[in-house]
């Protein structure tokens, strides 16, 4: 891992880090690596860790009526946890899981709380980690309202332009509120894998 590539992408999609800052990072987090198919929280648990990744995707999904529903994805130099245990007191309504062997750096509620608070520019970072969170998930249930499958999915491949080669289409089908058949349907040859 290139610490300055790793940071380089992270302050051009949130804020910038001071060079003091970054070292407290690093020495707050550990290395991890996870296998395809690690699931790290389950429905219920109480969870206070994140992962930064650096390498492989994950996603979170709920068991509704025994049906896997995908709920988000997260790529490289994306942050994943369970958002409800890891900023609350609640257990987790969702599972997390990777979907590809993944190298991340993981670190503590705790951990991010003591970094808050020692480096300001951290607590503007962590705030545009969270605000990006929260206004993709106001997208997707807004597209879910309002948008026809088509639309969405062409959406999806926009932010993420390989996720159809990297994560299976069930789950990215009730990710997009859709059944595969339909999925299916909607996949224009271009975008076949």
């Amino acid at each position: 891992m290139n610490p300055d590539l790793v940071f380089q992408q992270l302050e051009k999609s949130y804020a910038p880090l001071s060079s003091e800052c970054k070292q407290a990072f690093l020495e707050h987090a550990t290395m991890g690596f996870y296998k395809k198919g690690d699931v790290v929280v389950r429905e219920g648990q109480y969870s206070k860790k994140a992962f930064l990744i650096l390498e492989g995707c994950g996603r979170a999904y709920y068991l509704k009526d025994g049906k896997d529903i995908s709920d988000w994805f997260t790529f490289e130099h994306q942050f994943m946890a369970p958002i409800v245990s890891f900023f609350s007191d609640k257990p987790s309504p969702h599972y997390v899981e990777f979907l590809e062997d993944a190298t991340v750096l993981e670190f503590t509620k705790d951990q991010m709380d003591q970094m808050t608070q020692a480096h300001h520019e951290f607590e503007r970072f962590i705030r545009e980690v969270v605000t990006e969170t929260l206004l993709g998930l106001c997208e997707r249930l807004n597209a879910i309202q309002f948008n026809r499958a088509e639309d969405r999915f062409r959406h999806l491949l926009t932010m993420y332009p390989t996720i159809t080669n990297r994560v299976p289409l069930t789950h990215i089908a009730s990710y997009l509120g859709i059944t595969l058949e339909t999925l299916s349907r909607i996949r224009s040859p271009k975008y076949r894998i």
